[in-house]
């Protein structure tokens, strides 16, 4: 009864936005759009989109619960009959459609972003064009790609019984940081806000000297073992106050790092245009932007010094795209975010491949070892720290789906 509920009030909510052009008996038809979760180191959304053409488009969305419920009870409806050719169209009207219902941010418009990508995997694939040609075309071959280093909980599953806290220690950052780079990253990351084995209000996001030197002490080590070999750049996730976030900032300042990412919470772009003004490190933010409505503060208020749009999450290719046009008006650039599977991956580098100010491509799967299994084809799709963007039609590659079907978890 819901489903036949939500069904009929998504018809209702996309008749009024509906502008559908004159269709011929060639214009091609959506018959039908669904998800696959694969169960990676994070949920992965695979959407897809089905056409009369016999082509599937490929999508993916930002991990988030509900994301199928909101696809197939909402935006189904709405879609199917649609000409996938109209991507634009129809990513105004699945705004439209969910009007309301967080088709300006949160879980709707991930919904959308994931049939989004879809869309431009389909359009690409009837027109025999890669995505990034119907986006103007190409202005690099490939796309650099920095690597997620983490210690921490991500080595404890390697680490001996009782050995546990060590991994939270600057020497295991520096050895997770290494082995990075000999696989071949000229840029990596990792997360700075980790415990230090005291005990500690992390509630209040103040945090005192001897946490504040637990923090130094792991951007030193890692940066004496890496040297001049890679950029390393460190995350903060949101877990600092202005006034932390200032001493943390000045303590690493002397190690020259690429960025230091999401010092504070993502709602105040005031606060972290006032930090930046305030210290002389390299900021990034932006994965917990909508849209690029949700851009435009931090770009027009010159309020970091990079912007990490989320394609699956932001919008889409397109929206992230626009992102990208308005910055470079200020002369900002993008390093997104990035911590899905290969489909998502490939959707960002087709954005990175057609607009200027793009630096790098983050990989968050290195202790995933079928992550590239679930492509066909048989060279990697990250060699040496690059990603080769795909010459053929639509996103360029195509699923392993007996892969994908191994590793489903819904």
């Amino acid at each position: 009864m819901y489903e036949d509920f939500a069904s009929d009030l998504a018809v209702t909510m996309w008749a009024e936005f509906d502008q559908t052009p004159t269709r011929n008996e060639s214009t091609p038809e959506i018959t039908d759009l669904n998800t696959i979760v694969v169960d990676g180191n994070f949920p992965w959304t695979i959407v897809t989109v089905e056409t009369d053409e016999g082509v599937t488009g490929i999508g993916e969305a930002y991990p988030s619960p509900g994301v199928h419920e909101v696809i197939t009870d909402y935006l189904r409806p709405v879609l199917v009959g649609e000409n996938p050719l109209d991507v634009e169209r129809l990513y105004y009207l699945m705004r439209g459609s969910l009007s309301g219902r967080g088709s300006q941010w949160g879980i709707g418009t991930i919904a959308i972003s994931g049939v989004e990508i879809a869309l431009w995997d389909a359009v690409g694939k009837i027109l025999e064009q890669p995505v990034y040609q119907l986006l103007g075309g190409k202005m690099r071959e490939e796309v650099q790609v920095y690597a997620d280093c983490h210690a921490g909980e991500a080595m404890v599953s390697s680490a001996q019984e009782g050995q546990e806290a060590e991994t939270y220690q600057p020497e295991a950052y520096a050895e997770a940081a290494r082995m990075a780079v000999d696989d071949g990253f000229d840029m990596i990351k990792f997360d700075l806000d980790v415990p230090s084995g005291r005990d500690v209000n992390t509630l209040s996001r103040h945090f005192d000297g001897v946490e504040i030197e637990h923090k130094r002490s792991i951007v030193e080590a890692v940066t004496d073992e890496i040297g001049g070999d890679a950029e390393v750049a460190v995350d903060l996730h949101w877990n600092f106050s202005p006034e932390t976030a200032e001493r943390l900032c000045r303590a690493i300042e002397p190690y020259d790092l690429a960025w230091i990412e999401d010092p504070l919470p993502p709602e105040n772009t005031d606060a972290m245009r006032e930090l930046k003004r305030r210290v002389d490190v390299p900021l990034l933010t932006g994965e917990n932007r909508y849209g690029r409505h949700g851009f435009r503060d931090l770009i027009e208020g010159q309020g970091v010094d990079f912007l990490a749009p989320d394609v699956p999450k932001v919008g889409g290719i397109a929206e992230t795209k626009k992102i990208a046009d308005m910055a470079e008006t200020y002369y900002q650039a993008l390093i997104p975010h990035n911590i899905g599977s290969p489909v998502a991956t490939v959707a960002t580098a087709h954005v990175g491949a057609t607009v200027p100010n793009f630096v790098a491509l983050e990989y968050h799967a290195r202790e995933v070892p079928w992550w590239e299994d679930l492509v066909a084809r048989d060279e990697p799709l990250i060699r040496n720290g690059r990603l080769e963007v795909p010459d053929a039609p639509g996103l360029g590659i195509e699923l392993d789906w007996d892969v994908v079907e191994e590793h489903r978890k819904t």
